[in-house]
Parts: structure tokens; C-alpha cells; sequence
């Protein structure tokens, strides 16, 4: 993963991260309650291409914790944007998984002038707005228990379960306490952007997945909408992890950023 660094945060927690690679940055966000090191074979492709920054979120791995009250996707955003400033990327692309994603959207909104392209994955712009972006109840049940036998399918197929053990063991072994993690699923279950979506003016790839009963497709499909020029790319049979089992999707970013990077 390489040597690790730290940002300070604007309320002088200290956040880990990363980089690897050459060439423009990208900074990876992950979901919550997620650790930087869960980008694993990801962050390996896209790093052949760009320079790949990652920390974790406050409260993971090796990041500080902080207040309970900075715990909200916007304020998160400012904890991004200070890893930013620490790693001496004044614009970057930026790639937002789950919660990482509505970290992704406040970056975008309150910080245009750091985000060259925006890529949001398994996400939404918040709260349901009605009943068929809703997850499913059974696999939001899954999603609290814990039980990796329960979580394992909704975020991946099982060829690449059983083909990457050690990737999928490190996405679902972040260092995190249960106070953190109550603390991560808040931020990301009151999270609401819709209305300020439109204000986004860097150019956006939106990628999801088919078969995601955790966040719904027809919450891509409203991000879509309220994105201006935004591009929906609907990955058949993904589920909620299709970030990491679908490699092809780097190259599909890769072929984004070349059209509208600028």
C-alpha cells in the first residue's frame, strides 16, 4: 500500500492516507465504515494510470476519531478535502463508493474547484424519495448483522468471492469501533443532497449495479437526473460491491475521464 501519511482535519483530527502511482491524482473514497486498504486490487488497476490517493474516514483504521457531530457526509467532506490539501492535489478526480459516493457529492458541491471528474458508485443523493429506491429490508438486515455469510453476496458475485478471499476479507475487516460505525452508518442514512445536485459542474460517471438491494438502481437513475451532463452506466448483474468484482470498470473510467477530462 505504501508509506503512510497524515492530513490534519479541520478539527485537528489526524486522517491517514496514501498514494500510489503517477500521473493526475484520483482520490478514492470508501464507503462506511470502510478502510482505505478495501480498494485493494481497484486501487492497484487504476493506480497503473493516475496517482491513487486514499485515506480512511475518521474513526476507521488508522484515523483519529473526533466529536460525534463531524460525523455527517458533508462535514466528512471536508476531512477529504483536507487529505487532498495534505497530499499536494490541488484538483483531482475523485471516485466515491457507497457513503463515499455522498461524500463525493458534497466535495463536488462545496469544493468545485478541487474536482476535475466525479465518479459515484452504488450511491445515492440521500434519503428515499420513495418506495423503489428503498433497499431491500432483508439485505438491510444482512447489513447490520454483521455476518459476513450474509454481507458477502450483496456486495459480490461468488466466482470473485472465491477467487479473492484475501480482497474480500480486507473490504469487511476494517479497524473500526462499534461506536464508529454507528457513527458511519448515521452520516450515510441522513445524508441528503438532492437539492443541491444541480450546483455539480464536474463532469460525472455514475456506475451501478443491476442487481444492488442495497441501494436500488432507481437511485442511479434520479442521480442521473439531478446531475446536470451526467452519464449512467448501468453494470448487468452488479451488486453493492461492483467497484472491486467488476474490474471493467476501470477501463470505463479510464475511458471517461479521457473524454471529458480538460
Amino acid at each position: 500500500m505504501g508509506f503512510v501519511n497524515f492530513a490534519e482535519a479541520a478539527d485537528g483530527v489526524q486522517l491517514a492516507w496514501t498514494s500510489k502511482g503517477e500521473g493526475e491524482p484520483m482520490l478514492l473514497i470508501a464507503g462506511q465504515a470502510t478502510a482505505m486498504d478495501g480498494w485493494g486490487p481497484t486501487a492497484e488497476l487504476l493506480s497503473r494510470y493516475n496517482r491513487v490517493i486514499r485515506f480512511d474516514h475518521r474513526g476507521i483504521g488508522r484515523s483519529g476519531r473526533g466529536d460525534a457531530e463531524r460525523y455527517t457526509t458533508r462535514l466528512l467532506a471536508q476531512d477529504a478535502a483536507a487529505v487532498l490539501g495534505a497530499a499536494g492535489a490541488d484538483l483531482a478526480h475523485v471516485y466515491g463508493h457507497s457513503m463515499g459516493g455522498r461524500i463525493g457529492q458534497w466535495l463536488a458541491v462545496d469544493y468545485p474547484e478541487k474536482v476535475r471528474t466525479l465518479i459515484l458508485a452504488a450511491t445515492s443523493g440521500g434519503k428515499w424519495p420513495d418506495a423503489a429506491t428503498e433497499p431491500d429490508k432483508a439485505a438491510l438486515d444482512s447489513l447490520v448483522s454483521g455476518d459476513l455469510a450474509r454481507l458477502e453476496p450483496l456486495f459480490f458475485g461468488t466466482d470473485w468471492i472465491r477467487n479473492n478471499p484475501e480482497a474480500t476479507y480486507t473490504f469487511f475487516s476494517s479497524q473500526a469501533s462499534a461506536w464508529a460505525k454507528s457513527r458511519h452508518f448515521k452520516a450515510s442514512r441522513e445524508h441528503d443532497a438532492w437539492n443541491e445536485l444541480s450546483a455539480i459542474r464536474a463532469p460525472t460517471l455514475i456506475l451501478h449495479g443491476t442487481e444492488d438491494r442495497l441501494t436500488p438502481l432507481p437511485n442511479a437513475q434520479l442521480l442521473r437526473e439531478h446531475i446536470p451532463g451526467s452519464v449512467l452506466v448501468k453494470v448487468a448483474g452488479g451488486g453493492h460491491g461492483l467497484h472491486l468484482d467488476h474490474p471493467e470498470t476501470v477501463e470505463w473510467i479510464r475511458q471517461f475521464i479521457a473524454r471529458r477530462s480538460n
